[in-house]
């Protein structure tokens, strides 16, 4: 589509709100960057940035449980990580147990898995140079 720059962020509602926001910030690193309210003074949103251009959104007040991986609709967040061996270092020393160990997936990436503390699932994906992706843009830009 024409014009769009890249994904600017995905919406996650919260049943825990405060620990979602310990996980992301405390654990991962990333940095909160603001909050909304409602008209009435309720928080309404927290802003989390994963990259300069890429956020996530924290809606509180969800219900019910993280949907399964089979259902329709929300299946995983993947964040691209420069060398996933240290990433999996540095997680492990933040006590962050692993739901899926280090692999090779099918289009050619190292990849491992963790959870958030409501089970959504998070893939740490390590692109490789001959991945599947590498190997189609270099088709698309005819190189």
């Amino acid at each position: 589509m024409e014009g769009v720059t890249g994904i600017g962020h995905v919406a996650i509602r919260a049943r825990d709100i405060d620990g979602m926001l310990a996980f992301y910030t405390g654990t991962l690193g990333f940095a909160e960057m603001f909050r909304l309210h409602t008209d009435d003074g309720g928080l309404m949103l927290v802003y989390v940035r994963v990259t300069d251009q890429q956020f996530l959104e924290f809606f509180p007040n969800g219900t019910g449980e993280a949907p399964p991986r089979d259902n329709v609709g929300y299946n995983h967040l993947c964040l691209t990580v420069a060398d996933i061996e240290a990433t999996l270092a540095d997680l492990e020393a933040r006590g962050v147990p692993l739901a899926r160990g280090l692999q090779t997936g099918r289009d050619g990436n190292r990849q491992a898995w963790i959870a958030d503390p409501e089970g959504n699932r998070i893939e740490l994906m390590e692109m490789s140079p001959s991945g599947k992706q590498a190997e189609a843009l270099a088709r698309l830009r005819g190189a």
